[in-house]
């Protein structure tokens, strides 16, 4: 859930509510990408501390592990409270991340055109074997059954011979 302003102040160190004063939209809305990546990974770095300072206190509070310095541990509920300071300024950087794409159009424009002919494909096969350079001899692949050529006729003479023989 979203603190106001006055409670983030008042949990936050100075360093740590500079950084989340950045993720507010006055002055999220003027930082350029690299600055955007920079502050979510100092946010992520601020979240990660206080989340694993919690687990901590936590566990030393149950009895499973010892307590970190002298005393007792404390309780863990602004520590957790700082944790989601930071994962909702976070949520804003991402946000503000993922609706500013990169804003060189050239560069975008010829990563598609690259994508797309890496791509394509063939609608037609290839032409196989031709001519290129002059005429050459293609052979015929075609095989064909070889006839005797004395023979072409003899069916077409037995067929008449039987033919007239019945009529006789």
């Amino acid at each position: 859930m979203s603190q106001p302003r006055s409670i983030e102040r008042r949990i936050l160190t100075a360093t740590e509510q500079q950084a989340v004063d950045q993720s507010h939209l006055p002055a999220l809305s003027g930082l350029e990408r690299p600055a955007l990546v920079e502050l979510a990974r100092s946010l992520r770095q601020h979240r990660d501390k206080a989340r694993d300072v919690a687990r901590d206190r936590r566990r030393a509070h149950r009895g499973k592990a010892e307590p970190r310095g002298a005393g007792p541990a404390a309780d863990e509920q602004g520590l957790t409270r700082k944790k989601e300071v930071f994962t909702a300024a976070l949520k804003r950087v991402n946000n503000r991340l993922a609706r500013n794409p990169d804003p060189d159009q050239g560069t975008l424009s010829r990563r598609a055109l690259a994508l797309k002919r890496a791509g394509a494909r063939r609608d037609h096969p290839d032409a196989g074997r031709t001519a290129h350079g002059g005429m050459r001899p293609k052979p015929n692949e075609a095989v064909r059954d070889r006839i005797d050529p004395s023979q072409v006729g003899s069916v077409s003479q037995a067929n008449r011979d039987a033919q007239a023989r019945r009529d006789g």
